[in-house]
């Protein structure tokens, strides 16, 4: 028998010089990794650091408050300002006034319930003829946060115009469907336009000032302008009124206008800051001349009944005790700060003043 000789494997060949220059390639590209990784990371966070940055500390406050003034909210959501009869409001129309270029205002102008008929389907040529009938006319300034459409802006409306008087109810600039930045300067402004607008229209008729909250600081500022001015208003209601001199206000009232994102105030400057607001109420009522009717609720939740008690006291030692009242409501009604329209005692308080300042 023939021994069977095992086969063995072939022997690899000898690596040749191409296949070796190929891994010693790989290897290279292997350690230049991480260096290229580093470097190409390293030149973006200098990128970041010196470009971006500062580029986002200087545009973002800008590009954030340009957002905001275009795309805030508003209560109630979706209406239509334009239309006050889609808000049970059928002898009232919108109108938009300019007090300054760029700036428009949004203002309702309700006629006396006992034109509702009279009223309907007619033009605002119409509307701005029946101001010089002779009845008396309100401005209404409200106050911070929402729009004219409020129910309770829309009570004071609807109690004005059932006693006969005609109500002018404008959202600031920056409130509503008005535009423009809110400021103190710039709502005084706001409301001098809407008094010298409705006074070249009225003829002699008595104009009554109705200021809300937010509203009182603004409405003793153009008293004061006017004052200066050699004019004085005809009647003043101070309704929830507040002294920021006297009272801590946690918060900037405007701060919903601007919309903050939590955390962005750490990073930028707020876009609110540079809108300083004063008020000087107090100061204001030592240089009024206008009879004063002050409104409050024992229960007001915002503004404690001794602030008002404490402006009582100095618009009255300035006029006298004849042309400076105040009316309370016991806080057990449950008015707060916004509730004082539902009183079936004010429309008789309203009345019996307007009646004092014709006489």
């Amino acid at each position: 028998m023939k021994r069977r000789i095992p086969k063995q494997g072939l022997a690899s060949p000898p690596p040749s010089s191409s296949s070796s220059v190929q891994r010693r390639v790989h290897s290279q590209r292997k350690d230049s990794r991480p260096f290229s990784w580093w470097l190409k990371w390293g030149l973006l966070a200098l990128f970041v650091v010196f470009i971006v940055l500062p580029c986002t500390v200087k545009v973002l406050p800008n590009l954030i408050q340009h957002y905001v003034y275009a795309h805030r909210l508003r209560v109630p959501f979706f209406a239509d300002l334009s239309r006050p009869d889609e808000f049970s409001l059928n002898h009232t129309i919108n109108m938009y006034l300019t007090p300054e270029e760029g700036i428009s205002l949004g203002v309702w102008h309700t006629v006396p319930a006992s034109q509702w008929k009279e009223a309907q389907g007619k033009d605002l040529a119409w509307y701005q003829d029946s101001l010089g009938a002779g009845g008396p006319v309100f401005i209404y300034l409200h106050g911070n946060l929402g729009t004219r459409s409020a129910p309770h802006r829309m009570g004071v409306a609807k109690i004005l115009s059932g006693l006969g008087y005609h109500v002018l109810v404008p959202d600031y600039r920056g409130f509503g469907d008005s535009t423009g930045e809110p400021t103190e300067d710039g709502l005084t402004t706001d409301a001098l336009y809407l008094y010298n607008w409705v006074k070249a229209r009225s003829r002699n008729s008595l104009i009554v000032i109705w200021g809300h909250s937010l509203g009182t600081g603004v409405a003793t500022n153009m008293a004061v302008e006017l004052v200066k001015q050699g004019v004085v208003l005809d009647g003043v209601i101070l309704e929830g009124i507040f002294n920021a001199a006297r009272q801590n206000i946690p918060f900037h009232p405007f701060i919903w206008y601007y919309w903050k994102y939590p955390g962005i105030g750490y990073l930028f400057k707020e876009p609110w800051a540079e809108n300083k607001v004063v008020f000087p109420t107090e100061e204001n009522l030592k240089q009024m001349r206008s009879p004063v009717l002050f409104l409050h609720s024992e229960d007001d939740h915002l503004v404690p009944i001794s602030i008002p008690q404490q402006l009582h006291e100095v618009a009255a030692s300035v006029q006298g005790a004849e042309r400076v009242k105040m009316v309370t409501f016991e806080g057990s009604l449950g008015y707060l700060h916004n509730g004082l329209y539902r009183d079936p005692r004010l429309p008789g308080i309203i009345k019996e003043f307007v009646q004092s300042l014709e006489g």
